[in-house]
């Protein structure tokens, strides 16, 4: 498997080569170190497919109106110098998150008709599309899941020669239904949408195929969220979820459902709690179950809670005053796990004293 992250610096783990020439063995070194090089190029992109995430088609005259009342990012900024996708969050009434989702337009100019992909959590498909129809009413628009599409992401492989450096070049762009940066951070690379019955292989130069775990792997590692393991529904304020630092909302777009609390919370810049990539000092017992597992401080006071776990990194909803210390959780065995928090490179640098 392709390791794409060691410690949390984006795309830090570049692999170098520590090469002692000596007179006799100069020649050799050159040849072996240019067939590395060689083989490195041809490796500079690794593609995931993201079978985890599904995509729903959503198109008509209401369309843009219709999501604008129901997400957490302004719909009014797809086409905007540029902006071809969004990250938002769907909420409840009460504020908090209920679907992590990423918006892509389908649109190539002004005069047609909005339509687009709504990626989200493939479990909960039928839950979203139930939703969006519950607030439809009479609204002129068509929802339909797109299973004749595969989605990928696309990263720098760690491997490859100027590692994060270059963009991707698509070999055929017409053969891409959506090809743009990931919306959240520049650590996430890119989003590619195709039909299924072609792959990224065959689109992007320099470009192999992943695990889905490595994906997952450095997702946690740099401290990113998606879907509802990492995000369970009714849980989590999206601001603790760090939305504003994934460029997934809007404070001047108006209403939507669940934006009171939101623009609240945000007007008093009152956040106490974040979610943060956390190392563990060993993998817990079982996986945590959905809404997290308690973290205490060594003097047993409530931290937070650990949400998901790949190895011996994960994602928890951590205290702040706390987030600087050792916390601990408790396996059901009895035997507790050391978790310590960081902070994402990514993250604003007036966010990182918080």
């Amino acid at each position: 498997m392709v390791n794409l992250i060691a410690g949390s610096a984006v795309f830090r783990s570049v692999l170098r080569w520590n090469l002692r020439p000596t007179a006799s063995g100069w020649w050799q070194q050159q040849q072996h170190r240019q067939a590395h090089e060689q083989d490195a190029a041809k490796r500079r992109f690794v593609c995931f497919r993201l079978s985890h995430r599904a995509l729903l088609r959503v198109q008509g005259q209401d369309t843009a109106a219709f999501l604008q009342g129901l997400i957490t990012n302004d719909m009014n900024a797809l086409g905007r110098a540029g902006t071809r996708s969004l990250y938002a969050h769907m909420l409840n009434v009460q504020g908090r998150t209920m679907f992590d989702i990423i918006i892509y337009s389908l649109t190539k100019t002004q005069d047609e008709e909005l339509a687009i992909l709504l990626e989200c959590d493939s479990t909960v498909t039928d839950s979203i599309q139930k939703h969006l129809k519950v607030y439809k009413i009479r609204r002129k628009v068509n929802i339909s899941p797109c299973t004749d599409l595969a989605l990928w992401a696309v990263l720098p492989s760690p491997s490859g020669q100027d590692a994060g450096a270059v963009s991707p070049e698509l070999l055929s762009p017409t053969a891409a239904v959506v090809w743009d940066e990931d919306p959240r951070t520049k650590a996430m690379g890119w989003r590619l949408v195709t039909d299924k019955n072609i792959s990224p292989m065959e689109l992007i130069a320099c470009c192999q195929q992943g695990e889905t775990e490595e994906y997952h792997w450095h997702r946690y590692t740099i401290g990113l969220p998606e879907s509802v393991s990492d995000l369970p529904p009714g849980v989590m304020l999206p601001l603790e979820a760090n939305l504003v630092y994934m460029q997934g909302i809007s404070f001047s777009k108006g209403c939507y459902l669940g934006q009171e609390l939101t623009a609240r919370t945000h007007h008093t810049g009152v956040i106490r709690k974040r979610l943060m990539p956390v190392c563990l000092s060993a993998p817990p017992d079982q996986g945590p179950p959905q809404g997290g597992m308690p973290l205490v401080t060594r003097a047993g006071k409530p931290a937070g809670k650990h949400l998901c776990t790949l190895g011996d990194r994960g994602l928890s909803l951590v205290r702040l005053d706390y987030a600087k210390e050792p916390l601990v959780l408790q396996n059901p065995g009895g035997t507790a796990v050391t978790v310590e928090a960081s902070v994402p490179d990514w993250w604003p640098a007036d966010s990182k004293g918080s």
